[in-house]
């Protein structure tokens, strides 16, 4: 009757198993350090392309009409002569009219003034217009009580 465990094949078994328990730590590091690799140089190629984009968005401010139309878009700039209209979205303005009585609002939809001319506007504009209680009428400064 064959032995089943050889004295070989235990000594073959354990020979197997310390080169494993030996190998596997390095493989396992090896195998992850590749997959670390692979993720830096596919962040390293997105940053490449983002930083030919933003060379490229850099050499289009060279050209004198794109800074011309990059005024004109953000800072609201128009050029002599020329007229400024700002085209308001119907859905997004109520339907009401502005009132008539008292200083015309400083925070005008069509200005085309600077921030710090709006500014300053409306610094003037509030020390112009008289003080209201709660009920809407003018309030009274408090006076020291009669007679006494």
């Amino acid at each position: 009757m064959p032995r089943l465990f050889t004295v070989r094949a235990m000594v073959f078994s354990c020979v197997l198993l310390l080169a494993f328990v030996l190998v596997y730590p390095t493989l396992h590091s090896y195998l992850q350090q590749r997959v670390e690799v692979d993720q830096l140089r596919g962040q390293v190629e997105a940053a490449r392309q983002r930083n030919d984009d933003l060379q490229a968005d850099l050499k289009r401010w060279d050209d004198p009409a794109y800074v011309a139309a990059q005024a004109r878009e953000r800072l609201s700039f128009v050029l002599p002569g020329e007229k400024a209209f700002r085209v308001v979205d119907p859905e997004t303005v109520p339907d009401t009219a502005p009132a008539a009585d008292g200083p015309a609002s400083v925070l005008d939809a069509g200005s085309t003034l600077p921030w710090y001319a709006t500014v300053w506007e409306s610094v003037q504009v509030a020390g112009q217009t008289p003080a209201t209680g709660d009920n809407g009428t003018p309030a009274t400064s408090p006076t020291a009580p009669a007679g006494g």
